[in-house]
């Protein structure tokens, strides 16, 4: 379970009805939701609730960096609420659904200083690609 609601409310952020119920369908493992799919759920729990409101609620969580704005392919970008822990992402090239995962090892280590081009690398993203348990057996 992210600890995203726990989060905000340590970082004294104003709590209204409509940001809880972004952050609460948010809050989860491997949450990785497009905007619409974070509206739509919203709206189950707070039909008043707008697309605007729920698309500048991420774009602030974001901003924050609480949440993480996921681009793992030509789909819509994803939001991931595990900001504050360091992962990869396992995505279906099928059906796109997103995991994370927590590889042993290090990644940046494991890029030669010959392939490096000068460059002070200071983060890296690992996606791994493939066919998730439901797409690999149809």
């Amino acid at each position: 379970m992210s600890d995203l609601l726990e989060r905000l409310r340590g970082r004294g952020w104003r709590m209204t009805a409509q940001r809880r119920v972004v952050a609460e369908v948010l809050d989860g493992e491997h949450v990785h939701l497009t905007a619409d799919e974070v509206h739509a759920r919203a709206v189950a729990k707070l039909p008043e609730i707008s697309r605007a409101t729920v698309y500048n609620t991420l774009g602030e969580l974001v901003s924050l960096g609480e949440v993480l704005e996921v681009a793992t392919d030509k789909r819509a970008k994803r939001y991931d609420p595990n900001a504050h822990r360091p992962h990869h992402h396992l995505v279906c090239a099928q059906c796109g659904a997103i995991r994370d995962v927590h590889p042993t090892g290090n990644p940046l280590g494991d890029l030669p200083d010959t392939e490096r081009f000068g460059f002070t690398v200071s983060d890296v993203e690992v996606t791994y690609r493939g066919l998730c348990p439901n797409c690999a057996s149809t």
